[in-house]
């Protein structure tokens, strides 16, 4: 077999398995957290399980790196067919994806679209229901959303709870950051000098303008209706006094990871030839 379409298929086995036994993960207690820090932490709740399937694909990275090609012993049967169920599962998880990207979308009221190269859609519609100060509000949350590529994120966190189904806890985890990433924009929308009755306002007339939820390329202003009734409440509420401190980069857990991510590629070039002829001989 190809070095290539071997590695593939080791990747897509053990990471897959990796990605299953990880995936009961639960979501993150979210209530003691600020608006902001909560949205971080349901972020790094959702990519957390994927850490591991990650680690083992760098490691067999490494192992291909110093492998012949072809690789020359011969891969058992047995080891491709258990390879069939998560090549079915990626497959899904890439079609789902795809389906989300190329969704004819509705009028969103107001929503930031656009995975790479973000903007803001506004239904006139809307507009002239809104005052100045709403439209204003509205915005303000919207710009938000593109400075921190949402779309883009929501996608992306679409495409990891996908390839861990089954399990329930990869969509609480979704959800979980999808309704905390709305109070967190709220509240940076706040931060921003935007009043909170303003901001109620226009998402409550968003929310009956649109009466949906937000799709997988959408940022939109209504966020879910199951949360609404606590984002409004939490908008008429004084802001909390700690809502103008900025939360730590993301950033920093990627420079955490990535030496650990460069080790599993050095050990898979070192030791990989061993654990692979192992995993050949036991399937075999």
């Amino acid at each position: 077999m190809e070095r290539e379409c071997c590695l593939a298929m080791l990747v897509t086995l053990i990471g897959g398995a990796a990605l299953l036994a990880c995936g009961w993960w639960p979501a993150a207690n979210l209530e003691a957290c600020g608006a902001r820090r909560a949205e971080k932490v349901a972020w790094r709740r959702i990519w957390m399980p994927a850490a591991p399937a990650l680690a083992i694909a760098a490691a067999l990275c490494g192992w291909a790196l110093v492998e012949p090609d072809p690789v020359p012993e011969k891969v058992p049967w047995s080891l491709a067919l258990m390879t069939i169920p998560f090549a079915l599962l990626f497959a899904r998880t890439a079609l789902r994806g795809a389906a989300a990207l190329l969704a004819i979308q509705d009028d969103p009221a107001i929503a930031t679209v656009g995975l790479l190269r973000p903007w803001i859609v506004f239904s006139p519609k809307l507009a002239k229901g809104l005052s100045d100060r709403q439209i204003e509000a509205a915005l303000e949350h919207e710009r938000a959303h593109m400075r921190h590529r949402d779309p883009l994120r929501i996608w992306l966190a679409q495409f990891a709870a996908d390839l861990q189904w089954p399990w329930p806890q990869a969509r609480e985890r979704l959800d979980a950051w999808l309704v905390a990433l709305e109070l967190a924009r709220d509240e940076e929308t706040r931060a921003a000098g935007i009043d909170g009755a303003d901001l109620a306002e226009a998402i409550l007339a968003s929310a009956r303008f649109a009466g949906r939820t937000n799709l997988a390329m959408q940022a939109a202003l209504a966020g879910k209706p199951s949360r609404l009734k606590e984002r409004i409440q939490r908008l008429l509420d004084p802001p909390p006094s700690d809502s103008q401190k900025s939360e730590p980069s993301s950033y920093g857990l990627l420079l955490l990871l990535a030496p650990a991510f460069a080790l599993a590629l050095v050990s898979g070039a070192l030791f990989g030839e061993r654990l692979v002829r192992a995993l050949f001989w036991i399937a075999a």
